[in-house]
């Protein structure tokens, strides 16, 4: 960061970026995913899931409703809420963020940048209509039983659902290790 002048508010175009007094430690991507959630009889209930298409990442797969990476200077639950709004359309108050799980996700021998750290959580009320509001990236939006989710999953996204539909979700989950 740049040094501040007394008396001067900080210039917050700089304040969330590299210093470089990291440069001996790894860095680690995190990112929010929201799962609406909404009950069906006595069962699991139903997940809105997107069928992925246009991101580079995962194209043909099926995720969660919102998801993406936390931007600087913007807490995980801050950017839960912006993208629902961003990707479904849709408002949802923070406090009807209920966190799910955490999952500590790597590569295999992969570059330290590609450790990631993801909060998921589920919200079974919001106002507005989920839509495709990003169309460009979704080919599809639609609600599924808990329990019988389509193919294919992302993965690591896979095994929180699995989880949630089982009632039986771990409060940090490890993949890739």
């Amino acid at each position: 960061m740049r040094p501040r002048t007394p008396g001067r508010a900080p210039d917050v175009s700089t304040a969330w970026t590299d210093d470089g007094s990291a440069d001996h430690r790894f860095r680690v991507v995190p990112a929010a995913y929201v799962f609406l959630r909404r009950r069906v009889g006595d069962g699991p209930g139903e997940v809105l899931l997107q069928l992925r298409e246009g991101t580079g990442f995962m194209d043909g797969h099926w995720a969660a409703g919102a998801a993406g990476h936390v931007e600087a200077g913007e807490s995980v639950v801050a950017a839960a809420v912006r993208e629902a709004r961003e990707e479904l359309g849709i408002a949802i108050d923070p406090r009807d963020l209920r966190p799910v799980t955490a999952m500590h996700r790597g590569q295999p021998g992969g570059p330290a940048l590609e450790q990631r750290i993801d909060v998921f959580f589920e919200a079974y009320r919001w106002t507005g209509d989920p839509r495709r509001a990003e169309a460009a990236k979704a080919a599809d939006l639609r609600w599924f039983a808990a329990d019988g989710l389509p193919e294919p999953v992302v993965p690591h996204e896979l095994r929180v659902l699995r989880a949630l539909a089982a009632g039986d979700v771990p409060r940090l989950m490890v993949e890739g290790f």
